[in-house]
């Protein structure tokens, strides 16, 4: 009985995984901006909305501020506020390093025990005003501005843009203002 209570089980796991996997439909490759200016790409951003991730549960006011360490590699300082403005601000830091030299729009950044996340630079207005950045697997999205705010049409067709490209953006969070 034992046996084939196993044997149950695996068929079904394995079918259930093929059938999952047929229905699937595969994202074309996903494109980044051909050409960024590291050191002008440099500097504070802030979080104009994003995609739903457990680090960033609550946060508002959210920012992030790259800078070039003397070693080559890209510190990267991420402050949020927990819910309102009126909370402190936490801080995580991370380093970043060029994934693929000569290709400056994909980065691998890593917050802690080396383990290495990828950031793709997808979009860039021509004056770094604003950028989208995401991974490949299309987990995470992030919508970016030089300023706390963003109009609307602009994040709306960055949105619809992404959308096409793959991105489940139907639970986007527009985040909140803090300055």
């Amino acid at each position: 009985m034992n046996k084939i209570f196993y044997l149950m089980i695996t068929y079904l796991l394995i079918h259930s995984n093929f059938i999952w996997a047929m229905g699937r439909t595969q994202s074309p490759p996903l494109d980044t901006v051909q050409n960024v200016d590291l050191s002008r790409y440099l500097g504070k951003w802030y979080e104009i909305a994003r995609l739903p991730q457990f680090f960033e549960r609550n946060c508002v006011g959210v920012t992030a501020e790259y800078s070039l360490k003397p070693d080559g590699k890209i510190e990267v300082k991420n402050s949020c506020r927990n819910k309102t403005c009126d909370s402190p601000i936490s801080q995580a830091i991370a380093m970043g390093r060029v994934a693929e030299p000569g290709n400056d729009s994909k980065l691998k950044i890593s917050f802690f025990l080396g383990i290495e996340g990828d950031y793709w630079i997808l979009d860039l207005e021509q004056n770094y005003q604003y950028a989208v950045v995401g991974t490949p697997n299309r987990k995470t999205f992030w919508i970016l501005s030089r300023t706390p705010t963003l109009s609307d049409s602009i994040v709306n067709t960055l949105i619809a843009k992404f959308q096409t490209q793959g991105f489940a953006l139907e639970n986007i969070i527009r985040t909140q203002a803090c300055e």
